[in-house]
């Protein structure tokens, strides 16, 4: 998997690469020649007292060395850029599959793990292939020319060679067999510290109030400890590998000087000869060395592009039409035809037998006790989830014909969980449409109740909001989120229990401002209040993921015996609160 991504986003810097591996090519040469250079010093200059052939091999090694740091600096610039690049497509392709997936595969990931994946998976990727770019070209090229060197040097000195490489390789692979799954848990307990972090991050408030700071220090230090554990285990491993080369290197040092002296003292060999060889074994082990460094990354990186690759060969289950058809009739016609919608392994289906018809200018409402399936309905309109039966149109036209991003441009979401981007909340009511003045703004901000406190802000439209939209109380943050969709002027309104945080008065004006803009719009609002609901032109009470009851608020008030538990229900609570209000 890490060949097929590696050669999947380095194949636009090819030009990089081969610019790399010249280069590097042209170094080792220059490297393997210096050692011959200095041998010839020894035993032509130095024994022989040649001055000036001193100085002129002298002057050839610096010309030599010069251009093999020339070539080697060279090599690396090209090789980062390649690997930079690299990785930020890999970052982008990433993103844009994300981007493409539906709640479904969203959950089935987590978010915690994808970002993980997208960071951390991708920088392990990334560094990789910066160190293959100087050590992957240069280690067999110096290795074998190291060899091939050697034994021109000094046949009689090659045994050394036939025990210190094998030695060196069997040991890193016994070395890097153990590294592989420990680095998986490792990158498993990253995404469990990220999680555990971003919850805890997020509900500070929830942990705050519910005194919960222990219990939640508790679960971090064990996701931590857990995470330091699995980081432990493959430094020990990585531990072991510098002192195995570096002791293997300096017994084969050992073995040459021993063995090359006594040739020396003998007559048959030159000192030079000894010095030259003695550096082509250190280079060679060198090399070695260098490719060690590069399987200490590799197993890791390996574990990363597995992850990185199952995110981008997930095919997204709401998939683009591959010949999309136009809008029939009016895009604010939303139907629904006998639709059923099932999560991947569940013992029942959340929606089943679903069928109504929504025209411009009508308000369906939509009620039921939680887990009703109420938001899994709505999530049906702009295709966030795909039906598992039947069929969901818009403007006549089944929502997996249209195109996605044309079908939604006609659709407006407010969500459950009010949701607001940093930056300015001027940036986020443009945010479904960029080129909407600051009039439009304003008068979205009017509709939505939301104009005095925005006013009030130190910078008005220009005021600094905060990721999630912290800096706002949570009814404020859903008057935003109203206008945002007011802005964006769709056909089809999908208002998903966003009335839940404003108090009845500022919810009766907010609905009556509302009447008037989505006259030829149809609107859809799930709501626990009745209060919020009762005027629509529909009403539609789920019950275990199926219509029991569809009418006015009248009609239901007699046909539907669930509508009118939740209606007395309500009652019941209110009047009690007024009570227990009279008492103090």
């Amino acid at each position: 998997m890490l060949i097929r991504l590696l050669r999947q986003f380095l194949y636009p810097y090819r030009a990089h690469l081969g610019a790399v591996v010249v280069l590097q090519l042209i170094a080792v040469t220059a490297s393997l020649y210096l050692p011959r250079l200095n041998a010839d010093i020894i035993d032509q200059g130095v024994t022989r007292g040649d001055i000036g052939y001193i100085w002129r091999t002298g002057g050839l090694m610096l010309a030599v060395s010069a251009l093999q740091v020339a070539c080697s600096v060279a090599s690396v610039y090209y090789g980062a850029q390649a690997a930079l690049a690299a990785g930020r497509d890999m970052r982008g392709a990433i993103l844009h599959r994300v981007g493409d997936f539906s709640a479904r595969e969203v959950g089935r990931f987590g978010a915690p793990s994808l970002i993980t994946r997208s960071t951390n998976d991708v920088q392990q990727v990334q560094m990789l292939v910066v160190i293959s770019c100087t050590v992957i070209v240069m280690a067999p090229i110096m290795c074998v020319g190291g060899v091939i060197m050697a034994l021109r040097e000094n046949l009689g000195l090659s045994w050394v060679l036939l025990i210190a490489v094998p030695a060196l390789g069997l040991t890193m692979a016994v070395l890097i067999s153990r590294m592989l799954p420990a680095f998986r848990t490792m990158q498993e307990r990253i995404d469990a510290v990220n999680r555990v972090l971003r919850e805890q991050i997020s509900g500070i408030r929830v942990v705050r109030a519910f005194v919960r700071e222990p219990q939640e220090a508790a679960r971090f230090r064990s996701a931590n400890a857990e995470l330091t554990d699995a980081s432990l285990r493959v430094g020990k491993l990585m531990a072991l590998m510098f002192p195995a080369v570096l002791l293997i290197s300096n017994l084969t040092g050992v073995a040459v000087i021993w063995w090359g002296g006594r040739q020396v003292d003998a007559g048959n060999a030159q000192i030079g000869t000894l010095t030259a060889m003695l550096s082509y074994i250190m280079q060679i082990l060198m090399a070695v060395m260098m490719a060690s460094f590069l399987a200490m990354l590799a197993p890791r990186a390996a574990v990363c592009a597995d992850r990185i690759a199952e995110v981008l060969d997930t095919e997204s289950s709401v998939l683009a039409p591959s010949a999309p058809l136009p809008f029939r009739t009016d895009p604010g016609v939303v139907e629904f035809r006998d639709v059923e919608f099932a999560y991947p392994g569940a013992d029942a289906p959340v929606l089943r037998g679903i069928s109504l018809r929504a025209e411009p200018g009508e308000t369906t409402a939509i009620v039921g006790s939680t887990g009703a399936g109420k938001t899994t309905l709505l999530n049906l309109v702009p295709r966030l989830i795909d039906v598992t039966g039947g069929a969901v149109s818009v403007g006549g036209t089944d929502v997996r014909e249209l195109d996605l991003e044309l079908m939604r441009s006609q659709i407006g979401l407010i969500p459950q969980k009010a949701y607001l981007f940093s930056g300015t909340v001027a940036g986020n009511l443009r945010y479904g449409n960029p080129d909407a003045t600051d009039e439009q703004l304003w008068q979205a901000l009017e509709i939505a109740q939301a104009a005095d406190f925005v006013r009030e802000m130190p910078e008005g439209l220009e005021t600094d909001v905060a990721q999630g939209g912290t800096t706002v109380s949570g009814g404020q943050r859903q008057r935003l989120a109203i206008a945002r969709a007011l802005v964006k002027r769709p056909k089809v309104y999908l208002f998903d229990d966003s009335f839940s945080a404003l108090d009845f008065a500022t919810d009766a004006r907010l609905r009556a401002a509302l009447a008037e803009v989505t006259a030829e719009s149809s609107v859809f609002i799930v709501a626990q209040r009745i209060s919020t609901i009762r005027s629509a032109d529909r009403i539609v009470v789920l019950e275990d993921g199926a219509i029991v009851g569809m009418g006015r608020h009248e009609q239901l008030l007699v046909d539907c015996p669930t509508y009118a538990e939740i209606v007395a229900s309500q009652m019941s609570a209110e009047e009690g609160g007024l009570a227990a209000g009279g008492v103090r």
